[in-house]
């Protein structure tokens, strides 16, 4: 296995690390949570580029890395859910395009076929981790009177409901980046929908 293939798997295998540190009641629990999600991000930023520039793309590689994305990524929203940072309807959408977008993959792959991400599929990912990754440093703000930097309780609500319309607006934009990557990707692979 490649390395650009093993950073791949590395990131999957950091997503129940990552899903622990948002769970998981424990100091710092979601400062940890983000370095695992930025470290995660560093490889999906590297597999990609360390492939290309050395000749290492592989069918594996173009399967695995928008999959072990989807993995992260979904994991986070379904926390940030779970927890109350975020609402359900824009992560159905989010499910919905990364089940349509797979669906098709696998009927490629059945036809002997892989298709790659394109350009729209990586400005979601991108949209979708920012978006984590300020609604997680919003959170660790939030925690700050736990480590005993203190602000009175109007200023914590204040920031609370600020980051809460935040997050959510954060969420949306990238489920609209989401659900028109998914359009295109659609579009763009009609005939693996109409060869099912």
């Amino acid at each position: 296995m490649n390395l650009p293939n093993k950073l791949t798997i590395g990131r999957i295998l950091l997503v129940p690390f990552f899903v622990t540190s948002i769970l998981i009641d424990f100091p710092l629990n979601n400062l940890a949570a983000l370095l695992i999600f930025i470290a995660a991000s560093i490889t999906d930023m590297l597999d990609g580029k360390i492939a290309r520039k050395r000749g290492l793309v592989t069918n594996f590689g173009k399967f695995a890395d928008p999959l072990a994305d989807k993995i992260l990524v979904l994991s986070a929203f379904l926390c940030f859910v779970q927890n109350g940072w975020c609402g359900s309807i824009a992560v159905i959408f989010v499910l919905l395009r990364e089940f349509t977008v797979t669906s098709i993959r696998l009927s490629a792959a059945s036809n002997g076929k892989v298709v790659a991400a394109n350009i729209w599929g990586k400005l979601k990912t991108v949209s979708q981790m920012i978006a984590i990754i300020a609604i997680l440093t919003m959170q660790i703000i939030l925690e700050l009177p736990e480590l005993g930097v203190l602000f009175n309780k109007a200023i914590y609500l204040n920031l609370k409901n600020i980051f809460l319309v935040t997050g959510e607006i954060l969420i949306w934009i990238s489920t609209v980046f989401t659900i028109i990557s998914g359009i295109i990707y659609v579009i763009q692979n009609k005939q693996f929908i109409s060869e099912t």
